[in-house]
């Protein structure tokens, strides 16, 4: 069996991991999410690693060597009814590269990240597992409560974590080589452009916001039609805002994700709606000059229906590039390979956004088919992956 096709198997392995029998799901501090870590964590001592969990649920695989520390890696949580690579094909990727290491020295330490929480689907938060790392862990999230109302801190300590301890998770600039991490594109551009993987230059800036429109409940048959103060209406003309005024600036993508009506009934006029906003670009600049149109929009909306608009701030991450002298050096890889370099923005968010703050940091994508992910027909080829694994170890090889 080949590496690649050893990545392939042990990511259908993990992809069995999951709360739910029919579908994949792996949440932050679950019971599937301890099979997960257990499971990688073999995968890691067969390697040669020191293995140990830090106090927010991370796990670390470690080579131990002079100096500062390379950090690879990604994410081992999912979705719900998830693909099998986002997230743990970097984590895998990374240890069969470092087996190749097995017998040569390597003039610093290499260190393996799963993640425990990148995708923020148990609570409403996203990047538990890299912000304990990069320091930036807020330990008001500790009070948060998932659906069944488990507050984090409960969770994590029935997981094994230290609520208390989480500082300890922090690593510094000073110690720290850089990071890099191997990722599906999640998108369709390396397919597009014929090649098995690309590198990245920039991870996407995001804002996300909730939005209400508050109008006046009625009955659906008695009330006028130039009477009414309908809450959906109003969100529905600006739902198509949204699509318009992303379209008029290139590169800007703005998503309506979920929807709620108030009260819900066949035959009452909505009286409430709310709604998440995501907004995305690689400019700072102009993803806050679209969101800014955005609310001015709702403004405009709620007003000419009578209506009452809200508008909370839901968290936003700044665009975030990649350290130019790592991603060269992982360019070079791939021309050393014999592939065309191919660069382009990630228009996902990654742990890379956190990692920034204590690391340079690099991505290298890899081909998936027709882009599909967070979905379980996410599929990628065993060539490409085959290409990432011998760029991922010259690029290694390059740094040593």
């Amino acid at each position: 069996m080949t590496t690649a096709a050893s990545v392939l198997e042990r990511c259908a392995r993990l992809g069995q991991v999951s709360e739910e029998p029919e579908r994949l799901v792996r949440r932050y501090a679950t019971p599937a999410m301890r099979e997960a870590n257990e499971l990688v964590g073999g995968w890691m001592r067969d390697a040669g690693l020191e293995v140990r969990e830090d106090a927010v649920g991370n796990l670390i695989g470690r080579r131990d060597g002079p100096g500062r520390t390379l950090v690879l890696g990604s994410h081992l949580d999912t979705v719900i009814d998830a693909g099998r690579y986002d997230g743990p094909l970097g984590v895998v990727a990374a240890i069969a590269v470092l087996e190749r290491f097995w017998d040569r020295a390597l003039p610093f330490a290499v260190e393996i990240v799963g993640f425990a929480d990148e995708e923020g689907v148990r609570y409403p938060t996203s990047f538990l597992g890299s912000s304990a790392v990069a320091g930036r862990f807020a330990p008001a999230w500790l009070e948060l409560q998932d659906a069944d109302g488990v507050t984090m801190a409960d969770a994590l300590r029935a997981f094994g974590g230290d609520p208390g301890a989480i500082g300890s998770a922090a690593r510094s600039p000073e110690e720290l080589l850089g990071y890099c991490e191997v990722h599906i594109e999640q998108g369709p551009v390396l397919e597009r452009r014929g090649a098995p993987v690309g590198v990245v230059t920039t991870i996407t800036g995001q804002t996300h916001a909730e939005v209400r429109f508050i109008g006046e409940a009625g009955h659906a048959g008695t009330v006028p039609m130039n009477a009414r103060r309908d809450a959906l209406a109003g969100a529905a003309e600006w739902m198509l805002s949204v699509e318009s005024v992303a379209r008029r600036r290139q590169g800007t993508v703005a998503t309506v994700g979920r929807i709620w009506v108030d009260p819900g009934a066949r035959n009452v006029i909505p009286g409430e709606a709310r709604m998440t906003l995501d907004v995305r670009h690689t400019s700072n600049a102009v993803r806050r000059e679209a969101t800014a149109d955005l609310r001015a929009e709702a403004q405009r909306i709620a007003a000419g229906r009578e209506l009452e608009v809200a508008w909370e701030a839901r968290g936003e991450t700044a665009a975030v590039p990649t350290s130019a002298d790592l991603a060269d050096r992982l360019a070079d890889a791939v021309m050393a390979t014999g592939h065309p370099v191919e660069r382009l923005p990630s228009g996902a968010g990654h742990d890379g956004v956190l990692m920034a703050e204590v690391a340079e940091i690099a991505m290298l994508f890899v081909r998936c088919e027709r882009g599909v992910s967070h979905n379980p027909a996410e599929a990628v080829a065993e060539a490409d992956v085959a290409v990432a694994l011998d760029v991922l170890e010259r690029f290694i090889g390059d740094l040593a």
